[in-house]
């Protein structure tokens, strides 16, 4: 990539919208240990369309609970402040995303791809174990993994188009296809974005490497790489990429998986092991349509 082409595709990161003050604050308090739940409250309900919109999530279908909850400290008790955090990131990613664009990235798929992604990450990090914070940024990665190509199909639809439709024609990865056509990949233009918004060292660099699992071989990012996979295999959604990639011996030695020929032979047992996965589809769905 020349110094022209990075400086524009640093220009369009910059163009991108930046997470609503009241989630960025929701997000920094968060990660502090000494904060207090009351502070987080506070912040979300200073924002009135942030606390109307969580609490229409809260209380849809996608959370099922057997009575209504109308305040956002009563959302704390109930779902714990991790859980008002992924809300408050998830409808701060679902305004960002246009329904239309030149490229003919179909939004609505990529975010069911993207939630799914999250909940099956989420799911697979309390399987093996990781703390209650852990599961929660693995919930984050997996529902801001592929952001970067939300900068493309706006910025450089025409190239990401030809990337899609080439990776769609000859069913290659499609971030190899962006970088014949753009000189860069979304998991690497994902990373500025996380940058740009604020987001922990971890959660960067697990977007960064998030097709590249040698590059971060942490337990938060195989959760993610593999809860991309079983998403693309079991078509929750389209993310643009055809692919579904192998696994790597760590990610398979993880979750107690043996490589075989094919990543769905491979991914078998714990397809089984997690349960109702149809049902997590669903709730993405009934989240979507808020």
């Amino acid at each position: 990539m020349t110094q022209l082409e990075n400086d524009k595709l640093i220009a369009c990161v910059d163009k991108m919208p930046a997470f609503p003050r009241s989630v960025q604050q929701v997000v920094y308090l968060t990660s502090d240990l000494n904060a207090s739940a009351k502070e987080i409250v506070r912040v979300i309900e200073n924002d009135p369309i942030m606390t109307l919109k969580i609490l229409k999530a809260i209380n849809s279908a996608f959370y099922g609970l057997p009575n209504k909850i109308t305040s956002v400290q009563r959302a704390v008790v109930h779902l714990g402040l991790n859980t008002i955090k992924n809300l408050a990131l998830g409808v701060a990613a679902m305004g960002m995303l246009k329904t239309q664009n030149k490229a003919n990235f179909d939004t609505s798929l990529f975010l069911l791809h993207s939630l799914t992604t999250a909940a099956m990450s989420k799911k697979l990090a309390e399987q093996i174990g990781l703390s209650q914070t852990e599961c929660s940024d693995s919930f984050v990665g997996g529902l801001l993994h592929d952001f970067g190509k939300v900068v493309f199909a706006e910025f450089m639809a025409d190239e990401f188009k030809l990337a899609l439709e080439k990776s769609k024609l000859i069913q290659s990865p499609l971030h190899e296809a962006e970088v014949e056509f753009i000189g860069i990949n979304h998991a690497q233009v994902g990373r500025m974005l996380a940058e740009r918004w604020g987001l922990s060292e971890q959660l960067i660099d697990l977007i960064a490497h998030h097709h590249d699992p040698a590059g971060n071989q942490s337990a938060l990012s195989d959760c993610v790489f593999v809860a991309n996979q079983l998403s693309k295999h079991l078509c929750f959604g389209d993310g643009g990429n055809p692919v579904v990639e192998l696994l790597s011996d760590n990610a398979a030695e993880r979750f107690g998986l043996s490589i075989e020929p094919t990543p769905a032979l491979t991914m078998a047992p714990l397809i089984e092991n997690l349960g109702d996965l149809d049902a997590i589809k669903s709730e993405a769905q009934s989240f979507i349509h808020l």
